[in-house]
Parts: structure tokens; sequence; C-alpha cells
């Protein structure tokens, strides 16, 4: 097979999420012999082919990885590396880093797809998302192709969705939902519909050493995760919206705790404000309702917001379990009744699985 049917992929991140994805590629790359894994970049080393007429092994690529003294590549020689590939090329981003993420229309503009769960791309500066959207095709008839599902929800179809409906013409009215799994655990266990729920101190404890917080909770309770989802979406959606400092966030970190030096010591002190969130689940209890940390775009008064709202016990985001995400799409073409995406959003495994269908569709269009 000539090389012009060849692509060539290269992965930046191969901890976590992208350990996932590359165990998932061995699983799918067998399905397309034209295709090549052709560098692994992580924090501290790299690995790269000799020439474009190798692949790297996808059975023995950590050990492979961990015998390179190559270090960490750049994004700059990363995009030189695959300009100078035979073939259609593809960069999985599986960071959370703002250098990649600036890049991208450097690697767009080079005819280079993206695929990636990396948030910073898309909810940091406006200026950085909308040169990324004029550098991709179909914007730029010569770009690469830009895929990004797992930057909101993880392999939940959220972008998809608000995409195939934005681009068949309905009008988009409201987003609302639970947009982050641990807020859904914390709550959904602090203040179950059914049951009084425990203390909010002992609930942050029980996430965190469950593993569905940071290793620090206030990077999950400041609000700031759920912010830059909705700034992705309602850029999606048509909104201008410069940063996540351009509507109200509301934090669940106590203001005399906002200065702890570690997560330990603000879950040691955390007792103490205990009863300030009693308060609110009592308030309401009182009207028969249930709180809950949401998101919510309203793109008819271009507002967005993030933060505590009360629900109805019936309600479907009064009703979730465990750490389940829910995402309700208001249209004109919809009505009252919304579309609703609803399901785990939030693990490696399936941020990965979302990662590794986005290759596919990127395959699909250019293999």
């Amino acid at each position: 097979m000539g090389n012009i049917n060849r692509v060539y992929i290269a992965v930046i991140g191969a901890g976590g999420v992208g350990r996932h994805f590359l165990t998932q590629c061995s699983h799918l790359l067998p399905k397309y012999p034209s295709v090549s894994l052709v560098l692994i970049s992580r924090s501290n080393r790299s690995l790269r082919v000799p020439s474009f007429n190798h692949a790297l092994s996808l059975s023995t690529w950590e050990q492979d990885l961990a015998a390179s003294n190559s270090p960490a590549s750049p994004p700059s020689e990363i995009v030189d590396f695959l300009s100078s590939a035979p073939g259609k090329c593809i960069v999985v981003d599986n960071t959370s880093n703002q250098e990649v993420a600036a890049s991208y229309p450097d690697f767009l503009r080079k005819g280079i797809s993206i695929v990636t769960p990396n948030k910073k791309a898309f909810s940091s500066d406006l200026a950085l998302w909308q040169s990324i959207v004029d550098s991709a095709y179909p914007a730029n008839d010569q770009g690469g192709l830009l895929y990004h599902e797992s930057s909101v929800g993880a392999g939940l179809p959220i972008i998809s969705t608000l995409k195939d409906l934005v681009e068949t013409g309905d009008e988009i009215q409201k987003i609302e939902g639970v947009f982050s799994g641990t807020m859904s655990f914390l709550f959904n266990s602090f203040a179950p519909a059914e049951g009084e729920g425990g203390k909010w101190s002992d609930e942050v404890t029980k996430a965190k050493n469950a593993g569905y917080t940071e290793p620090d909770p206030r990077d999950d309770l400041n609000g700031a995760d759920v912010a830059r989802k909705l700034v992705i979406l309602a850029r999606v959606a048509g909104l201008q919206i410069e940063s996540i400092s351009s509507f109200p966030v509301q934090s669940l970190i106590p203001r005399e705790l906002e200065q702890c030096a570690s997560g330990d010591e603000f879950l040691e002190k955390l007792p103490a404000f205990d009863d300030e969130m009693d308060k609110v689940k009592v308030e309401a209890g009182k009207k028969q309702k249930v709180v809950r940390f949401v998101g919510s775009i309203d793109a008819v008064g271009k507002e967005v917001k993030v933060g505590l709202e009360e629900f109805e016990k019936g309600h479907a985001i009064a009703g979730l379990k465990g750490s389940d995400n829910i995402i309700s799409f208001y249209t004109k073409r919809y009505g009252s009744n919304p579309l609703i995406v609803q399901g785990a959003g939030a693990g490696g495994e399936v941020t990965a699985m979302g990662v590794t269908a986005d290759l596919i569709k990127v395959l699909q269009r250019i293999s």
C-alpha cells in the first residue's frame, strides 16, 4: 500500500486519560492497517519513530517510553515532525496543558487534525477559540479536522449533540444541567431526593477518599471546572463568552478556608462550616425541593451562570444517582420537552472512550 493512503498519529500525554486511550488504541488500530502511531510525548520524555516507514508498538509503548532518553517534544517540534510525514496526520492531545492548547492553530493550519479532551483550548481566551475555529476545516478548506467531544462530559455525546442541533438549524434557547461528576456525587449523597443525607464535610471527605475529587477538593468546589464547560458549550451555541470570569460562578469554599495550605488542612477545618450548608439543604427541604450544583446557559438572554439551585424532587436533575451528569437542551424544535443526555461524566476510561471515538470519526473522514 502506498504512503498516499497512510495516516500518522502523534499522542501528547500518556498518563491517566492518555494511558487508557493508548490501551483502547491497541484494540482499535489493528482494524486500520494503514494507520501508524509515530510519536508519544509526555511531560518528561518522548518517543518517536526513526522514519515514517516505522510505527511504535502499542503493546510495548510504556516500556519503550520509559527507556527513552529523548526529552519531551514541544508543540512546535511536533508540528514540524508531522508536517514532514508522507500522508495525513492526527495529533491526540490528552493533556490539560495551556502551551499545547495555544499551538492548535499551528497544527490545524498545516492540515494536521486534532482530537482532544483539553478544556483549556476552548474555554480560555476568546481570541484563541476564534483562531482555532478559523484554522480548522471547514472555515479553512485546507485545515485539519477538529474534534473535542471529551472536553465536556467525558464520553457523553454532549458537544456532538449541540453541534447537530445548531448545524441543522434548530434554535438553542437554554442549556441546563449537572456538569460535574464530583458535584453530582456530593449532592446526591448530601441532599438525596429520598432520605436525610450526611454532613457536608463528611460527604466531601468520602468523595475524596473514593477518588471523585481532585487531590485538593477545593479545585472542584470552586466551580471553575463547571464554568469552563459552560464557556465551551456557550461558544459552540454561538455566544461570544470572553472567559469564565465573564459570568457569576458560585464557589462552595468558605472564604475563611481559601488560604489553607493543603487539601488535608481544608478537610480538617471544613466541619466548622457544616451548618452553612445544612441551612441550604433545610431551606430547600421546607419547599419539598432539593439543592443541586448546576450550570445554565440562557441563549436567548445571553446569560451564563454556575451555582446552587433548588429543584422539585420529581425533576430529572433531582433524581440523579452516583456521579452521573445530566444535560438538558431546550430548543425551538424540541419545545417544552428537552433533549436530555445523561450518564457517567467523569473517569479516565470513559473520557478516553470519547477521545477514541473522535479518533475513529477523523479516521473515517481522512483515511
